[in-house]
């Protein structure tokens, strides 16, 4: 069992950042160095395609950490950007810091070894869903596991999470209504 308290002392020492609405944590190119967990505010991590257009990756409400993985920790220079869409307050958490978390609490490695695969299951899912599933699934998929967002952000960026157009998701959104009615 992990001790809350003690994983808190350890976060209490991991530096806070206040970020202004589209300010960016991270910009192509740049080595990503830290997770960032989000305490307060809302961002996204998108990449630019070479015809410039956006595409969102994933976006971090409260209590969501977001961070370019390969960058942090094989040292590469990143391909997403993450930026503030909102004012927010972020943990800034490097590796330094989950490894003293290994070090000082064993059970820490198991609890982040499943945070990890948990991870990499919804990367999963959200692949599966982009290659295979109708904009009217991705749609609801993405309402399920972003309930509050449709409220935060406008919607060219929820088109573009799921791959569709604006007028795509004005259609879907329209053909739902209906059907429920």
């Amino acid at each position: 069992m992990i001790d809350e308290r003690e994983i808190s002392s350890i976060i209490e020492k991991c530096p806070v950042k206040k970020i202004k609405k589209g300010q960016y944590l991270l910009r192509e190119k740049e080595i990503c160095k830290h997770g960032f967990f989000v305490e307060k505010g809302l961002l996204r991590q998108f990449s630019v395609d070479k015809k410039g257009k956006e595409h969102i990756i994933s976006f971090a409400p409260e209590n969501w950490i977001v961070s370019d993985r390969e960058s942090a920790y094989f040292n590469k220079p990143s391909v997403y950007f993450i930026q503030a869409l909102e004012d927010s307050q972020v943990t800034m958490i490097d590796e330094s810091f989950i490894q003293l978390l290994c070090k000082k609490i064993p059970e820490f490695t198991d609890f982040n070894t499943r945070l990890l695969h948990n991870h990499i299951r919804h990367l999963q899912k959200r692949i599966n869903l982009l290659l295979s599933a109708s904009a009217e699934d991705r749609y609801l998929q993405f309402v399920d596991t972003y309930p509050d967002i449709l409220l935060r952000v406008p919607q060219t960026m929820v088109a573009s999470y799921l791959g569709i157009t604006p007028e795509s998701l004005s259609r879907v959104r329209r053909e739902l209504v209906k059907n429920k009615s």
